[in-house]
């Protein structure tokens, strides 16, 4: 099984995008896409990619003198885990009470998702029954 941690916060998940976008990418290519616009130095851009790399979501090879960046762990593996992740701190020790009232919250907003969402459930659970 692979293992890895998510991202910490949305520095590193937009790095790691940039990096998932751009397949390989140096330091200084992911610097100019993520870091820079925000007013970020080098070296904070730099910190990140030596994050995600003891996370074990990103590998690195050497090409010359310099290093290059890609990711280690599919976008689908890391999404599939922070929603997971995510649902798990939202539905909380009492799930009934959040998801009814999610399920409110999302009727309110657009009713079109939550018949969207019963499709998705359908869907699941044929697929998981088989039938």
């Amino acid at each position: 099984m692979l293992q890895f941690r998510l991202p910490a916060d949305d520095l590193e998940y937009a790095v790691l995008t940039a990096l998932w976008d751009l397949r390989t990418a140096s330091v200084r290519d992911l610097h100019e896409r993520v870091g820079a616009p925000d007013g970020l130095v080098y070296t904070t851009t730099a910190k990140v990619i030596d994050r995600l790399r003891d996370k074990g979501l990103v590998e690195r090879r050497r090409e010359g003198a310099a290093f290059v960046y890609a990711p280690a762990v599919e976008r689908e593996t890391v999404e599939r885990a922070r929603a997971r992740h995510l649902v798990n701190r939202f539905l909380g020790p009492s799930p009934h009470a959040a998801v009814a009232a999610l399920v409110e919250a999302v009727d309110e907003i657009n009713p079109d998702l939550l018949e969207q969402l019963e499709c998705a459930i359908r869907d699941k659970r044929r697929f998981s029954h088989g039938t």
